[in-house]
């Protein structure tokens, strides 16, 4: 692996259905080898059915110091939370 390799975010989905969830990282230059590295890393035990990698530098995110303002506007609007519900029994994965 070269000095300067690429850094890779690393999402797993734990079964079929499922949403992926963030893992963590690996060093790679190029994809294949960031799948082999996250593969070896994150699923030795059969940890997972699904693999994404994904450069760092192609993820945007929000800033924490901007959450109040970033995520304010949606606090009003209690209608965006489920709790005037019950769930039905025998839901999954909701």
């Amino acid at each position: 692996m070269a000095e300067n390799a690429t850094v890779w975010e690393v999402f797993i989905q734990s079964k079929n259905g499922l949403a992926h969830k963030h893992a963590g990282n690996v060093h790679a230059d190029d994809k294949i080898m960031a799948l082999e590295n996250a593969r070896e890393l994150y699923t030795r035990r059969n940890e997972g059915s699904c693999i994404w990698v994904v450069k760092s530098e192609h993820i945007t995110s929000s800033e924490s110091e901007d959450s109040e303002a970033f995520f304010d506007p949606s606090n009003d609007k209690m209608y965006r939370h489920p709790t005037f519900y019950t769930m039905p029994e025998g839901s999954k994965h909701i």
